[in-house]
This record gives structure tokens, sequence and C-alpha cells, in this order.
């Protein structure tokens, strides 16, 4: 697994880091999905590969929600 920071993804996918802290983070990526912080911290590691597997489904939210149904 590739671990990325909100900068590093931001540079992969060329969206503004606010707009993933802002927008993307809990509406389109998932924590313990997209998403962990490591040893309970405030830190925020993106996980490059559920990332790109998402955006290259063009899972809506909608599609996110009733997969974990």
């Amino acid at each position: 697994m590739t671990y990325l920071t909100t900068n590093e993804l931001s540079e992969k996918i060329k969206y503004e880091p606010r707009t993933i802290r802002s927008t993307l983070k809990d509406s389109v990526l998932i924590e313990g999905v997209h998403y962990i912080r490591p040893f309970g911290g405030r830190k925020t590691l993106y996980i490059w590969e559920k990332v790109e597997e998402t955006m290259l489904a063009g899972n809506t939210v909608s599609d996110l929600i009733a997969g974990l149904q």
C-alpha cells in the first residue's frame, strides 16, 4: 500500500489540499477505506490504491453508501 499525505494526494489528483479536506474527505473519501489516522493521531494518510480505484470506477457517494450496506 502507498500512503500519501494530503499535500501528496493533492499533487497526484490535481485538487487543492483545502478541497480534499473540506469537500472530498468524509463524503467521497471515507475513513478506514480511503484514509487512516495512524496511531490515533491527527495526521491523515490516504491509501493511494483505494483512492485511485474509486476515481477510476467513477463511484458516487450513493454507490459507496450502498456498498457499505
